[in-house]
């Protein structure tokens, strides 16, 4: 009578504890990758940069010149349907040299005229930027955190490869979660005019960035809850956590790529773009940023970053 009674209350048990992991998949998929406003990233120590940056990256003079250039509005269709934006801007002088910009988590395409403006007045390169889908005025109801935006973008490349012509020259460049999306194409079949990548603020993967996390903001274990919201991001986004791998995908590039990060990021910490540069398969360079928090190494440390950044573009596209 007693081992029934026992076994009634261990299976009770487990079932709330079922219940509750159920719960909690969809608790993180609507927190993190269902596209709706994200405030528990407000006040984040993790996102925190010296008050110089922000002052750069919220009032800079680049945000002006964004605003003052007549960029031309491309659209797209994905693969599943959703229509996507884009944004074309014609270097000043006739040129084959194009870079392809990917923003950050929670970001717009404009948001990287900060990077924008030095390659198109110093380097003389077109210049494409994008909203990934779930951003800016791309449709799409959840975030891909790279893996489905890394077959937008080898959209986008077939398209702008059409209106520019097959001697086009291309870098992609994305930061945080857009250094991701050009990882993650770069284990595709990209085109032979796709020359550099540069990913600056990577992560690994999309399940480790959650496991890290989950870890440093909650201080829940990895286990069962990863697996379960990876679960409902494949029943609802169409994909999971594990396979969404940048660190797979490197292992089969054949692109050069530079790795920028800085230092003092907790948010997505040094040792994730410290592996992806030790299992890149192609030529690949890492410059680390001393002091400089996530995504902040460019306005950090300009001229580091400018220097780094033409040498290896003067290296693979002359």
């Amino acid at each position: 009578m007693k081992n029934k009674v026992w076994k009634k209350i261990v299976m009770g048990l487990i079932a709330v504890l079922l219940i509750i992991d159920i719960i909690a998949g969809f608790f993180f998929y609507n927190l993190a990758i269902e596209r709706n406003v994200k405030d528990f990233l407000t006040g984040n120590a993790d996102l925190e940069v010296s008050a110089e940056t922000m002052d750069v990256l919220l009032a800079g003079d680049w945000r002006d010149w964004s605003h003052q250039q007549d960029f031309k509005m491309m659209e797209m269709e994905s693969h599943d349907g959703l229509d996507l934006k884009g944004y074309f801007l014609e270097a000043e002088e006739p040129t084959n040299k194009t870079v392809v910009f990917a923003h950050g988590y929670l970001g717009r395409a404009s948001d990287m005229s900060l990077f924008g403006q030095y390659y198109y007045e110093e380097l003389g390169y077109n210049m494409f930027t994008a909203d990934l889908r779930g951003h800016g005025e791309s449709e799409g109801d959840y975030i891909g955190f790279g893996w489905h935006d890394r077959l937008d973008y080898m959209g986008w490349v077939n398209k702008l490869l059409e209106e520019l012509g097959p001697d086009t020259e291309i870098v992609m460049h994305g930061v945080s979660m857009g250094a991701a999306t050009v990882l993650m194409a770069s284990g595709e079949e990209l085109p032979p005019n796709v020359k550099a990548i540069v990913a600056d603020s990577p992560y690994t993967g999309v399940q480790e960035l959650f496991s890290y996390q989950l870890d440093r903001i909650f201080h829940l274990p990895e286990f069962p809850i990863i697996p379960t919201t990876s679960l409902v991001t494949n029943i609802r986004a169409g994909y999971t956590l594990q396979e969404a791998s940048a660190l797979e995908q490197v292992s089969k590039a054949e692109i050069p790529i530079l790795y920028i990060h800085g230092e003092g990021d907790t948010f997505v910490p040094t040792s994730m773009a410290e592996e992806l540069y030790q299992n890149t398969k192609s030529d690949a360079e890492l410059v680390l940023f001393d002091g400089a928090n996530h995504g902040e190494s460019f306005v950090k440390n300009t001229d580091k970053y400018i220097k780094h950044l033409t040498a290896f573009l003067n290296k693979y596209i002359p």
